[in-house]
């Protein structure tokens, strides 16, 4: 009866999560707090961890598994994934409606679907019994990639559901959903800012983000992403549409839990399609995610069938492309800002061009490989896009009778433009950077930065009082926020004695804030929130942190040698060893309690590979990091032991090829208990 009652206690714990995942993440309308949802899940773990024989494949824990083989099998799909005629004129799209209303005869009744063009990764989800089984990509439109592992991170997409819910849709247990994942763009704005504190180019779109997420074989990295689904398609198991129209089928799918595009409508006549298509394009920059055109299909599954397939496309759908957004102008000069890391892009000055209704100035041409790589000389005519229909970025040079060539080479000045300390250059690496981090142009993003939720969480230092604070010179380093007076902020707009006080309150209570936060403020480059949380728990200190060599943050798991010369080169500025010191003064909190480590396993190298039947990857490294071991990532003559689990890959064959030990989890946790 006990168990019993802990079967029901589990399931009715995960219906909650999987309700709370659906408001969250598909209605965009959450019902608890985050921390109310985590402690949920944190009672399904804890229960799911004692009872290990009740965890079931579609558990909410269950969504982020172990990391698939080396590579993706490849699966033929149930019927191909064709892409879509474009049409990107009224014309052109009144001809594909007479086209298919002359096939389809006179008394055929016609009607439209349309929906947004996401622009994003086509991707086929195959149920069995209810449960995710399968999620297959786009492919070459015969066969797809299996990334099963990888879409169950997505919270968008439901790992089961009940058989009230099918029926209530009116969907067989088994059947197949098919549709498009997209980066919403606040995720790759996250993305790409992370890319850049790691010193990386960033990405180019969000599709391109998305479709290389998915892809990646680290499926706690495609958890992180915050990638979405959106459902357009549903099919029988064997590939049959599931329902007689389409604008049904879209029902049925919101029906099951499915995120479905909100902006869809039914168009008796081309004329209402060229109006969802206005309303469309009108919309398309407030949706927080990407859209290249409009989707018209043919509602009927009947009158597809009768319409038939062109050799590589359907005659019943199309899609009408928005015109690109692109312009041609002239680069008048080019200038460099410099970012809160201290990065130096050069931004090239631009002869002002209309691209997609917005006058352009600027355009970012990101470092000095790009510029090479473009071949770009000062008075060069250009070609530039607005990158996510955000960011306007230079896509080549125009070379033709009618836009001459420039007649500047650009370099990169030697000292920084804002604060003239010495620019560098790292060998190997594509960006220049300015080392100083009281760098007036690096000031307001730190100070931003500073102040942030995830580091020292000062409530009330937004964009409007940072902007305040610098132009009235009350702060030309992050360390004066922590003598400003009510005085000084009383003569600020919009500020009154009680916001003061809250301000002032906040910036003490920061000084609580522990080690790894203030390491994190600092903004050295490369070291972010993990980063910081592992050297604060290795050195326990700022004074020990700031005396280390590369070698002693070698050691530390993470830190590699682009870190390593990264913490060294800033501690070795004597301005950024002069805010320490300011910070000091000011009451931070400059120790930690540091990690005690045994040396049951020290000097000994370990490989992970497969999926062990208890331990994450995370916790195997932790626990052999505690015991004073190291984890790579590869295999070499140097591993002392390789750990493997169910569906080791290559590191395994590797290790018996060079005579590695291979050792099971149990092995591992009895070396470490010993």
């Amino acid at each position: 009866m006990g168990e019993m009652n802990i079967a029901r206690q589990i399931e009715s714990l995960r219906e909650k999560i999987r309700h709370h995942e659906y408001r969250y993440y598909v209605l965009d309308s959450p019902e608890i707090s985050d921390a109310e949802f985590d402690g949920l899940m944190r009672q399904l773990q804890k229960l799911e961890a004692e009872h290990p024989e009740l965890v079931t494949e579609d558990s909410p824990t269950r969504r982020v598994g172990g990391k698939p083989k080396e590579g993706f099998a490849k699966v033929r799909h149930s019927r191909p994934m064709l892409s879509l005629d474009n049409v990107t004129s009224e014309e052109e799209l009144r001809d594909w409606d007479r086209r298919v209303r002359e096939l389809a005869g006179a008394h055929a009744k016609v009607e439209y679907v349309c929906e947004y063009k996401l622009d994003g990764l086509s991707m086929a989800l195959h149920y069995r019994d209810g449960k995710l089984a399968r999620g297959l990509t786009r492919g070459d439109g015969e066969t797809g990639e299996d990334v099963t592992t990888n879409v169950r991170t997505i919270r968008s997409v439901p790992l089961s559901m009940s058989k009230d819910k099918l029926e209530s849709a009116g969907m067989a247990s088994n059947f197949e959903v098919r549709g498009e994942i997209v980066m919403p763009l606040k995720a790759f704005d996250r993305l790409n800012v992370e890319r850049e504190e790691r010193g990386l180019q960033p990405a180019a779109n969000p599709r391109n983000a998305a479709a290389g997420t998915i892809r990646t074989l680290e499926p706690n990295i495609v958890a992180q992403r915050r990638l979405d689904f959106y459902a357009y398609f549903a099919l029988t198991e064997t590939g049959e549409d599931a329902f007689a129209e389409q604008d049904e089928a879209l029902e049925a799918l919101a029906t099951l839990g499915f995120r479905v595009n909100e902006h869809r409508d039914a168009a008796k006549t081309v004329d209402a399609v060229l109006q969802f298509v206005a309303r469309a394009e009108e919309r398309r920059n407030r949706l927080g995610y990407e859209i290249d055109g409009v989707v018209v299909k043919v509602n009927s599954a009947a009158l597809q069938k009768r319409l038939g397939y062109t050799g590589r496309a359907p005659r019943w759908a199309a899609a009408y492309k928005f015109a690109a957004r692109a312009s041609v102008t002239q680069v008048e000069s080019i200038r460099v800002q410099v970012g809160r890391t201290g990065k130096l892009t050069p931004v090239a000055v631009l002869t002002p061009a209309e691209v997609g209704g917005v006058t352009v100035t600027h355009a970012t041409l990101h470092n000095a490989d790009e510029i090479e790589r473009l071949g770009l000389l000062i008075g060069d005519y250009v070609r530039i896009e607005r990158g996510g229909d955000v960011i306007p970025k230079v896509v080549e040079v125009v070379d033709d009778e009618a836009h001459p060539r420039g007649h500047r080479k650009f370099h990169f000045p030697e000292k920084c433009p804002e604060c003239g300390s010495e620019v560098v250059r790292a060998p190997g690496e594509a960006d220049y950077r300015c080392v100083n981090v009281d760098c007036p142009a690096r000031l307001r993003e730190s100070l931003l930065h500073f102040g942030s939720r995830s580091v020292m969480n000062i409530e009330g230092l937004g964009e409007a009082v940072v902007v305040q604070l610098m132009e009235n010179g009350l702060v030309k380093t992050i360390s004066d926020l922590y003598s400003l007076t009510e005085e000084q902020l009383l003569t600020l707009e919009r500020i009154g004695k009680k916001s003061a006080g809250a301000l002032l309150g906040e910036i003490e209570k920061s000084k609580e804030a522990p080690l790894d936060r203030v390491l994190f403020g600092l903004g050295i480059r490369f070291v972010g929130e993990r980063t910081a949380q592992a050297l604060a728990d290795e050195f326990g200190s700022m004074d020990a942190l700031m005396e280390a060599s590369q070698e002693d943050l070698e050691q530390v798991n993470d830190v590699g040698p682009r870190v390593s010369e990264s913490i060294v080169e800033f501690f070795h500025e004597k301005r950024n060893r002069n805010l320490v010191e300011r910070l000091r003064e000011a009451g931070l909190r400059f120790t930690a309690e540091k990690r005690r480590r045994s040396s049951k396993l020290e000097g000994r190298t370990f490989v992970l590979t497969g999926t062990l039947p208890n331990l994450t990857r995370e916790e195997a490294k932790e626990k052999i990091e505690a015991a004073g071991g190291r984890v790579s990532g590869s295999v070499s003559k140097k591993t002392n032991y390789v750990v493997a689990g169910e569906e080791a890959g290559s590191k395994l064959d590797k290790a018996r090829a060079l005579g590695v030990p291979v050792i099971d989890e149990a092995a591992l946790v009895e070396m470490v208990k010993g």
